[in-house]
């Protein structure tokens, strides 16, 4: 059995500098998000900071990200919606998000005290990841996503998951700006132009 110093020898092995950096310049999740990147990285993930966030992947694929928001912070398994969430923990943030599913947090206490059921849930979406599952995404009705940028989602996956992991609010105004022009090519223009704010977590105002 692994000593507390060496699990947390081995997890600061695989620390990223720019989740360092992250984490020294966050206000008001700073002890939690402490708290769950040593969860996460004891589950021998790799860090990488991607669309502004900690992310977490198993052989480069993302398997989970940490965020906060005004009430909360959140892990965001990628796949959420393929886990079998035996505790009943897993918050699906708006109809529209098919794949993703948060377990949020108000406080540290609670993250400690759900350590071991952290990391079940952690080591079950690795697993997913193992078996090659994918999410069966279905057309996203109420916002009609432009042919353009559906195209663009199956070319860059990681672009799809930056997208879902926007507030609705931003998700809609991405979709009503794509949406305008009547030409195709100005529309893929404006995708193009847009993909890094998405990747990097943004709004189209922000």
């Amino acid at each position: 059995m692994k000593s507390e110093n060496s699990t947390e020898q081995t997890a600061s092995s695989r620390m990223n500098p720019k989740v360092d950096e992250f984490i020294r310049r966050e206000e008001k999740w700073q002890e939690e998000f402490k708290k769950l990147r040593m969860i996460v990285l004891d589950c021998g993930l790799t860090e990488e900071l991607k669309w502004g966030n900690p992310c977490y992947l198993f052989e480069g694929t993302n398997v989970v990200l940490i965020h906060g928001f005004k009430d909360y912070c959140a892990l965001l398994f990628i796949k959420g919606s393929l886990l079998h969430d035996t505790q009943g923990l897993l918050v699906q943030q708006t109809e529209n998000v098919q794949a993703g599913r948060q377990i949020r947090f108000t406080n540290v206490q609670e993250i400690v005290e759900m350590e071991t059921i952290l990391k079940e849930y952690i080591h079950e979406a690795i697993e997913v990841e193992k078996a090659g599952l994918k999410v069966d995404y279905k057309k996203n009705i109420e916002f009609s996503i432009p042919e353009e940028l559906q195209h663009k989602f199956d070319e860059i996956p990681d672009l799809k998951t930056a997208f879902e992991a926007l507030t609705p609010g931003r998700q809609r105004a991405y979709v009503l700006y794509f949406s305008q022009p009547k030409q195709s090519k100005t529309r893929e223009s404006r995708i193009e132009k847009s993909m890094q704010r998405i990747l990097e977590g943004k709004g189209l105002n922000d």
